[in-house]
């Protein structure tokens, strides 16, 4: 499965990255699909072949999370999307599946993230580390056997590495599927019904960078993670 357009225009395009890419291309990559190798490769906006500013990759999903990116065709268009995304006047939605009940409601997470000493791949809750703000709200509550999930409306106001697997996992409801903060034992045993973490990112809310306008687009969630739903019972 390819990355899909859900909007295009002259300074930007919008697109739906599938789970199973890698959001931008490093030395460490080998045979894996890659979104900025894909950009590189089938399109010719002006800095689409310009591997310093990522073929225009203006922020990152996670190779697993699926979702809305936004992708600059000009210089002077990434640089105002990631002056956007720095003063955070960019909104973001995202939909996750988390382990327990959260109730329903409403909260926020507001912590310190930062790399772990013990762990380089592992980011977590450090004294010290770059201020990070979550809001939640709880949609539904499912059970599956004696087990109990809840599904969360994320709009992260930071763009912190890892920070809504993070924060989840600090709160004790760590996201299903989640191989790297959910614990092996627990992952392993999502992984029988959920093949992939449960995270995707569904709008974005920006400024367009010529009309100034409010420019809006939501993708729903993929057929993979609505499987995962329908095979769960809505507890009352």
């Amino acid at each position: 499965m390819k990355p899909q357009i859900i909007y295009e225009d002259d300074q930007l395009l919008i697109l739906d990255k599938p789970s199973g890419w890698i959001t931008n291309d490093s030395q460490t990559v080998k045979d894996q699909p890659v979104l900025q190798k894909w950009l590189y490769s089938n399109f010719n906006y002006p800095i689409a072949k310009e591997e310093g500013l990522r073929s225009g990759i203006v922020h990152r999903l996670d190779k697993e999370t699926s979702g809305i990116l936004l992708i600059a065709k000009t210089p002077k268009t990434f640089e105002f999307l990631q002056d956007q995304f720095k003063k955070r006047q960019v909104n973001k939605e995202y939909t996750a599946l988390v382990h327990g009940n959260m109730g329903l409601g409403k909260g926020k997470i507001e912590l310190p993230v930062g790399r772990l000493p013990w762990s380089r791949k592992k980011f977590g809750i450090v004294p010290g580390g770059r201020q990070s703000l979550t809001f939640y709200n709880t949609l539904f509550v499912y059970k599956r056997n004696v087990d109990i999930f809840t599904l969360l409306r994320l709009q992260p106001k930071t763009g912190r590495t890892h920070q809504l697997r993070i924060h989840l996992k600090y709160l004790g409801h760590p996201i299903v599927s989640d191989e790297l903060y959910a614990g092996r034992k627990v992952s392993k045993k999502d992984r029988v019904w959920c093949p992939r973490l449960f995270l995707h990112a569904g709008k974005i809310v920006f400024k367009h960078p010529v009309s100034g306008k409010s420019v809006e687009r939501e993708t729903d969630i993929p057929t993979d993670l609505r499987k995962v739903l329908s095979s769960l019972e809505k507890a009352v």
